[in-house]
């Protein structure tokens, strides 16, 4: 079946078409830049068929993004799923031959170096949200860098939202179009979980009720209050950011308690089952108030959002040298975070972003967050570099380098698991490090898989690391 292949003329992304088009020809890189919402990323897998493209490799920072964007460009190109336009992620592919735009999230990708190591199984790749700087898109970068020379007929677009976007553009020696967004204008409102005395909006305009005593409000209550706020400020649906399942799942009880007419909860985030996302895209009456994780801050479009509420926190992974573990702490995000999730609301008409947070403390926070690559531990990193023969660590065209403190302590974890020979940025992989490079989960959690196959109890080994490799066994509806 020959797809359908036009480009949404009601979306921003429309007039660059021949922009993107043109670059294509004259340049292996394009980088494209444009707010959320500008249809970049549902819109070019098509510009790039239509420009005579034959196989297009998309990557998503998440499995959820993969899932909801493939659907939405079989969709719109009037195709079955899994036939021109499929997906892969972990556990789940649904592709075929035929399939000439494959959506996957950028793990994907990188296992596919390991059998594929010039990817010839596309030709044009299109590395989506790089502003969100996670260490496999910084690998990929890296990889693509020294990966172009030797296939000139490959062509590589990198998608981001207005951030930075200069990085990507001198990492590649590449052109940038730039995606006029469709935004509405966005009042800022600040109510900080506890304050002092009565809060009020930018303008001073609208005199609102004071906020309770300090030792009486928690966050779940200033969502709560921020909610009934947005209720009289006309139709519209409402976007919560939150840090966590916990801190959904409190506020969503919080909210269904306060018995506001016509309006409808909904969680969203990666964990949830494929039924329970699709929910939040369905048709729908009255008001849909959308609690969701950072998910939302770039990776999905939630429809008819008209007003948001930023709670100013997301879980940040981080590794600790002392303890040797990877973390996900609750961080204050960052200004281009917060900048992000307020523009949510100005997609569909005029909307309302209210913060819960002081501006003084906004205007502390950092510019932007800090990448993967720079707070994380690179053994996985290093032990697939090592696989694929790369080179030296050091030598390796990262957008942003990681200091020798973090290759030293990376290099270290290896040669503890018996998986590298040597000490040297450029180390070579044992026998045991190949078994580990060519098992999907952490080096350490693959060491014991190994050691187990050599002693006899694989069995009940897997299911240890099984439980230690998922944040959660259980997965149940929310209702429930």
């Amino acid at each position: 079946m020959e797809p359908y292949l036009v480009v949404d003329p009601d979306l921003p992304i429309a007039a660059a078409v021949p922009d993107i088009a043109a670059a294509l020809l004259s340049s292996q890189v394009v980088v494209v830049a444009g707010e959320t919402g500008s249809g970049k990323t549902t819109q070019l897998p098509k510009i790039c068929l239509l420009a005579g493209r034959r196989s297009v490799g998309h990557t998503q920072p998440r499995r959820i993004a993969a899932r909801t964007l493939a659907e939405r460009i079989a969709e719109e190109t009037r195709t079955e799923l899994g036939d021109v336009v499929g997906y892969q992620v972990r556990f789940t592919r649904k592709a075929s031959r035929a399939t000439r735009i494959k959506v996957m999230t950028d793990g994907i990708l990188l296992a596919e170096i390991g059998h594929d190591k010039e990817l010839r199984a596309y030709d044009t790749i299109i590395i989506d949200e790089a502003h969100e700087r996670s260490l496999n898109i910084d690998f990929l970068l890296g990889y693509l860098k020294q990966l172009l020379p030797r296939r000139p007929d490959l062509k590589v677009i990198v998608t981001s939202a207005t951030i930075d976007t200069s990085r990507f553009a001198d990492h590649f020696d590449a052109p940038i179009v730039e995606v006029t967004g469709r935004t509405y204008p966005v009042e800022i409102r600040y109510r900080p979980v506890r304050d002092d005395g009565a809060v009020s909006d930018e303008d001073d305009a609208a005199p609102v009720r004071p906020a309770p005593p300090a030792d009486e409000r928690d966050l779940t209550e200033a969502i709560c209050d921020a909610v009934e706020e947005l209720q009289a400020a006309g139709d519209g649906d409402v976007l919560v950011f939150c840090s966590g399942e916990r801190e959904i799942r409190d506020a969503s009880e919080a909210i269904a308690a306060r018995n506001l007419r016509f309006t409808e909860v909904l969680p969203l985030y990666a964990r949830l089952s494929v039924a329970e996302q699709h929910r939040v895209f369905a048709p729908h009456t009255g008001r849909r108030v959308v609690i969701a994780t950072n998910v939302a801050e770039t990776s999905l479009t939630v429809p008819g959002i008209r007003y948001v509420v930023d709670s100013g926190t997301a879980r940040i992974s981080r590794y600790s040298k002392r303890t040797k573990v990877q973390r996900l702490p609750i961080e204050p995000i960052s200004k281009a975070s917060a900048n992000q999730r307020a523009g949510r609301c100005g997609r569909v008409a005029p909307g309302i972003c209210i913060r819960l947070y002081s501006e003084t403390d906004y205007e502390a926070r950092p510019q932007y967050t800090e990448p993967e690559i720079l707070r994380t531990n690179l053994a996985s990193v290093i032990l697939q570099m090592a696989e694929a023969d790369l080179g030296d660590i050091v030598d390796f065209p990262f957008v942003e380098p990681p200091d020798a403190g973090q290759i030293t302590d990376g290099i270290r974890t290896l040669t503890e698991l018996g998986a590298l020979e040597g000490r040297s940025t450029s180390p070579s992989l044992t026998p045991v490090g190949h078994q580990l490079a060519r098992l999907p989960v952490d080096p350490r959690l693959a060491r014991m898989l190994v050691e187990a196959s050599t002693l006899g109890c694989l069995r009940e080994v897997q299911v240890v690391v099984a439980a230690l490799a998922i944040p959660d066994v259980k997965e149940r509806p929310q209702e429930k």
